[in-house]
């Protein structure tokens, strides 16, 4: 008997499992980094604080990572790096792309 043969005689070969394109994602991260240069208003709800319960920040999408988003604010010139943790939805005025 051969150790190293891996499939069975009349089983079918296993299909590897190929990573889903970016373009076929929904993840949060990929629709805001289609959407770079809109402008929209982000929602944050900041658990164990009451203080900064729940927040929500107008501007625009400057950059998205894995884990957060630059939003700048074209009133005041601030820039404001967020997680995902905290988001909870954004809004815009137009079309967006995803």
């Amino acid at each position: 008997m051969d150790t190293n043969k891996t499939i069975l005689e009349g089983s079918a070969p296993a299909t590897p499992n190929l990573p889903t394109p970016i373009a076929e994602q929904t993840y949060i991260e990929n629709i805001l980094r289609a959407n770079v240069g809109r402008l929209g208003t982000f929602y944050f709800t900041y658990t164990g604080s009451n203080d900064w319960r729940d927040r929500a920040y107008k501007g625009v999408i400057e950059q998205v990572g894995r884990d957060h988003f630059v939003v700048g604010d074209p009133k005041n010139q601030k820039h404001y790096l967020f997680q995902f943790i905290y988001f909870d939805w954004a809004e815009f005025d137009e079309t967006i792309n995803f």
